[in-house]
């Protein structure tokens, strides 16, 4: 069984479309790695923003949802560099 993989730019532009076309708001599932070292998973979130430059900084926000899509915790920053896995395919460079 080959595991399949996303590139991390291509992440990246999926995680900016905030809607589908319909006003619907696009859910994904992240797994990455915090600054301590500790891994997170989580099954079903939104792209969210940042009170600062999420660009200059190598961020993005992630607000973690439930299966109705309401707000189920607080908007996390992630690091680009620590993604490991989106949607079930491994992120690589």
């Amino acid at each position: 069984m080959k595991i399949e993989t996303i590139r991390r730019n291509l992440v990246l532009k999926e995680l900016e479309a905030k809607e589908t076309p319909e006003g619907k708001q696009v859910i994904f599932s992240l797994k990455f790695i915090k600054k301590d070292g500790e891994l997170v998973f989580i099954p079903r979130a939104v792209a969210a923003g940042l009170k600062f430059s999420m660009t200059e900084n190598r961020m993005r926000g992630v607000l973690p949802v439930d299966v109705f899509g309401n707000a189920s915790s607080h908007v996390t920053p992630v690091h680009i560099d620590a993604f490991i896995e989106f949607n079930g395919k491994k992120v690589r460079m």
